[in-house]
């Protein structure tokens, strides 16, 4: 199974970033998908999560009318569009995937997912 997160990048305060996850090697479809962030020096951040079949997401409350989860059964792959971004949102961006998931599953807890991706590191410059 692999998990490979793209799209991060450099943006200054109030811009806009799209981030990318192609999932190979397990039932994409039968997985629930979410993203978690990281900076240093805390701990592991849920940030959005998507159930199998797309049709319900979850947001942290510091990222929700800002963040949009949302995915691709054909193409296998999770995004993460970010707008109006700002400094507290710097951190490397994982995407994880809980396998056999039932239809309505979207936790919001790390130990939940079964597989991750390397991360991808997003700076907001004020």
């Amino acid at each position: 199974v692999q998990l490979q997160a793209s799209g991060g990048g450099l943006v200054q305060a109030g811009g806009s970033l799209k981030l990318s996850c192609t999932a190979s090697g397990y039932g994409f479809s039968r997985a629930s998908m979410a993203w978690f962030r990281q900076d240093s020096g805390n701990d592991r951040e849920f940030v959005a999560a998507i159930n199998r079949n797309g049709g319900s997401t979850v947001y942290a409350d510091s990222v929700k009318g800002r963040f949009a989860i949302s995915r691709d059964n054909r193409k296998n792959t999770v995004d993460l569009q970010m707008t109006n971004l700002k400094d507290e949102d710097t951190a490397v961006y994982y995407c994880a995937a809980k396998v056999n998931a039932i239809l309505s599953h979207t936790p919001r807890e790390s130990g939940a997912y079964d597989y991750w991706g390397q991360g991808t590191q997003v700076t907001v410059s004020s």
